[in-house]
């Protein structure tokens, strides 16, 4: 597409799962303009490997906001700038309401005024709260049990009044565990701190952690430790796309759970990870944190069905070896 084409606006397009969805815009052949304050985000990642144009700025500045929508032809928003700390948002809850939900309420007046009402939402499987039952589909009860969740089902609801008074379409996804790494080696994980069992698994491999813990053992799974849903990153942005192109083509404003569809626990996940390296991995058993389902599983059929979204990764195994490059390339 030359320039002249209508951009996608990606703010929070430095860090992890807006990085890769940026990666599959541009295989896809759209124009991207990256909106990021970097506080989390990778400026290295965005001129190295993404190569195209970051505006450092924050979705709370109107003005910023303004100026941009009038000087690109921006046909949509892919929007992922969200504090993602669950333990930091129970202890400095103003930080997640202050950028989740004001500054995404900021970017949706900003587009309304511009005329822009398409516009992909990065929520989270955090919106349930404590599953009812297994696996979760998106007419599962919403209720957060952490201010993180509390501010993305904010943003939900903001979304559909949105779409009621001004016709403003969505997507929005509801994520599990995203996980890997783009298969070239080229993007990965790189949180600070980190907080992610994979990465954490494999940083310990790699001698940068003397073991990884398990945070209980007597779960009533098969091996007694919590099982998730981990769902590649690279699948996740392709859905992305597709939820993007549903909007283009005038669909109506959805939501989609994003999932593997099945589990895998705490002690298969290390076996995977141990099988991958070639490594012995130490580790410590410790006592159940707080708040811990057993397990969260989500069902992702209305987006296969509906956007024909297809998960290219469902391996554990892939997955880890797609991040265990990654690793090894970054923390040479």
């Amino acid at each position: 597409m030359s320039s002249a084409e209508p951009t996608i606006l990606v703010t929070g397009g430095a860090g992890y799962i807006g990085s890769h969805t940026v990666l599959a815009l541009k295989q896809a052949g759209y124009e991207v303009v990256i909106l990021d304050n970097l506080v989390y985000g990778h400026r290295d990642l965005v001129e190295k490997v993404l190569q195209v144009e970051l505006i450092e700025g924050d979705t709370s500045d109107r003005l910023l906001l303004d100026s941009l929508f009038k000087s690109r032809n921006i046909a949509a928003v892919m929007h992922f700038s969200a504090y993602a700390y669950v333990g930091e948002s129970v202890t400095d809850p103003a930080k997640y309401y202050r950028n989740n939900v004001l500054g995404t309420l900021t970017l949706l007046e900003a587009m309304l005024a511009a005329d822009v009402k398409k516009f992909v939402f990065s929520s989270t499987c955090a919106t349930y709260g404590v599953p009812q039952f297994v696996p979760i589909p998106e007419t599962h009860p919403q209720d957060p049990i952490n201010p993180y969740g509390a501010t993305k089902l904010m943003v939900e609801r903001i979304l559909s009044d949105f779409d009621v008074a001004y016709g403003f379409k969505s997507v929005r996804f509801r994520y599990f565990n995203a996980a890997g790494a783009d298969p070239s080696g080229s993007l990965g994980e790189d949180h600070n701190p980190e907080t992610h069992l994979i990465p954490l698994v494999l940083m310990t491999a790699l001698g940068k952690r003397e073991f990884i813990s398990i945070f209980g053992t007597d779960y009533p799974t098969p091996d007694g430790t919590c099982i998730r849903d981990y769902i590649h990153v690279s699948d996740l942005a392709d859905a992305h796309i597709l939820g993007l192109e549903y909007l283009l083509k005038g669909g109506d404003s959805e939501v989609f759970n994003l999932g593997n569809g099945s589990g895998f626990s705490v002690r298969e996940v290390i076996a995977a990870a141990q099988e991958v390296t070639g490594k012995v991995i130490s580790v410590q058993e410790c006592d159940r944190r707080a708040g811990d389902p057993p397990s969260l599983i989500g069902t992702s059929e209305k987006a296969r069905k509906t956007l024909g979204w297809q998960p290219k990764y469902p391996d554990i195994k892939d997955i880890v070896a797609h991040a265990w490059q990654w690793h090894q390339r970054r923390h040479k």
